[in-house]
């Protein structure tokens, strides 16, 4: 019975043995098909991995392919510098290559021929991209301009009157680039230049954009016939409507400029109520369109495009905001118009200075103010009255030394271009500009090389307000109160923003 008992135990320890090895068997099997599964999965997806890099490496050399290059500092002997970090000015340009008339190369035709600005538009994007200002440059202005564009001796200084529109066909994007700068002195970033076919295709790669017609349209000339009332236009038809200028209104360019700057607003509605940027096959069909009719300079590819709509994500259609350049008849000729100076230069001096438009109040969210670092007997600060108001600078400069400033006043004829307030430092020195800047809530700080350390320079400009006590003043008592006020600041720039309505 013993020897049984030990056989039974020997079997059951045998077959317990035998069930291990069994499973131990299994799994290893299992293992093993996991583990190949695992490398096939890998091997496919780093496959997929890998074609998805090559695609979209292949995307991007074709649509960086598509477009032409130009060098649009060609002919600038000095350009002005960016005056705010961060912030960008592109300017874009509507050509008119009237084939078949004249050539279409820069700086070869004539002004009855070749290729034209049919529209000429800066975009200024705001350093926190909070906000966007399109603005539109009729091409009927008559400026200064230089005589010969291609010479960086010829300057709009020492140039010549013509019509804006004749820039870009005397020489090109850098000949609008340089007339551009040498008249406001805003530095521009980018260039693209799009041509009336990819125009429409852009339109197309939409899925068509809604106009407001008030009547029904027949325009030969730009080759539309449409009906009174809300509708979709597609390619041809959109660009027949923002082209037409004597079937509607009273056919003058500036009213054109206003049905352009709406059908651009329905654009960027239609962009963000389409989530463009989140649907790969309607952004590359936009993105192919526009590249394959694009010139522009060489840093503009793709890579940049993409990251600069990427940066604009946030970017709500109410913060962005169509002005057109304000102009007044030219004396010699009442079919064209000249640039208005006061209010003209106080739009550029926004676009240049990246702060809010002339009567528009800045949305950008209060910053939160940082402590000041440096006290007011730091700081010697010289006061300039660019507004001809007299006493302005004595004022303003008492109320400084009041609150331990070293403040005195500079005497120079005033040139009626500042809107606010600026206060200029040198390089590296912003802590001594920022205690005199806080007397002045949302005056703007702005670096100049001529400026010593420590020194700083306070330019009063329309619409500055009267100094305020700082946080960190070593006043004894109250500020002097102020019995002379700027004058305002102009206010009679027209805009629109792209949320509104288009039949409004």
């Amino acid at each position: 019975m013993e020897h049984e008992d030990e056989r039974r135990y020997e079997t059951r320890a045998d077959r317990r043995r035998a069930l291990e090895q069994q499973r131990s068997a299994r799994l290893s099997h299992r293992e093993a098909k996991r583990a190949s599964l695992r490398r096939r999965l890998l091997q496919v997806g780093g496959g997929a991995m890998a074609l998805a890099v090559s695609a979209g490496l292949a995307v991007t050399v074709h649509l960086n392919g598509n477009i032409e290059r130009v060098d649009i500092g060609q002919g600038s002997a000095a350009r002005p510098a960016a005056a705010v970090e961060g912030a960008l000015n592109i300017l874009v340009i509507g050509s008119d290559t009237r084939e078949g008339i004249g050539t279409t190369e820069y700086g070869v035709g004539t002004a009855e021929g070749g290729a034209r600005s049919d529209t000429n538009l800066l975009v200024h994007l705001s350093s926190d991209r909070k906000s966007a200002y399109v603005v539109s440059i009729p091409r009927d202005s008559m400026t200064k301009a230089p005589t010969d564009c291609s010479d960086p001796a010829s300057t709009v200084d020492n140039g010549e009157v013509r019509r804006w529109n004749d820039n870009f066909n005397r020489g090109g994007p850098a000949c609008t680039v340089k007339t551009l700068e040498g008249l406001t002195g805003v530095f521009v970033d980018h260039v693209a230049v799009i041509d009336f076919s990819g125009f429409q295709a852009m339109v197309d790669g939409l899925g068509g954009v809604d106009v407001c017609l008030p009547q029904a349209v027949h325009d030969e000339d730009a080759q539309i016939d449409l009906p009174a009332g809300r509708q979709r236009l597609e390619g041809k038809d959109a660009l027949g409507y923002v082209r037409m200028r004597k079937s509607l209104g009273d056919g003058s360019d500036l009213q054109r400029i206003e049905r352009q700057q709406a059908f651009m607003s329905s654009m960027a509605q239609e962009v963000t109520d389409t989530s463009l940027l989140l649907r790969p096959n309607r952004l590359y069909s936009f993105l192919d369109a526009a590249t394959r009719s694009m010139t522009a300079d060489d840093d503009l590819g793709l890579t940049r495009l993409m990251s600069i709509a990427s940066s604009l994500k946030g970017l709500g259609t109410d913060e962005i905001v169509f002005v057109t350049v304000p102009t007044e008849p030219y004396p010699a000729d009442t079919n064209r118009v000249q640039w208005r100076p006061e209010a003209s230069e106080a739009l550029w001096a926004a676009v240049r200075d990246d702060t809010a438009l002339p009567g528009r109040d800045p949305k950008r969210p209060a910053k939160r103010e940082r402590e000041l670092t440096v006290v007011p007997s730091a700081v010697s600060v010289s006061v300039v009255n660019d507004t001809g108001v007299s006493g302005l600078a004595r004022q303003e400069a008492a109320a400084l030394t009041a609150q331990g400033f070293d403040a005195s006043v500079v005497t120079t004829p005033p040139t009626g271009t500042v809107s606010g307030v600026f206060v200029h430092h040198a390089k590296g020195d912003e802590q001594h500009a920022r205690t005199v800047a806080a007397a002045y809530p949302g005056a703007k700080l702005k670096v100049d090389e001529t400026l010593a350390e420590g020194d700083v320079r306070l330019v009063l400009g329309a619409g500055a307000d009267p100094a305020r006590e700082v946080p960190n003043s070593e006043a004894d008592g109250p500020l002097p109160s102020p019995s002379v006020t700027a004058p305002p600041a102009a206010t009679d720039v027209a805009s629109r923003t792209a949320s509104e309505d288009i039949c409004g």
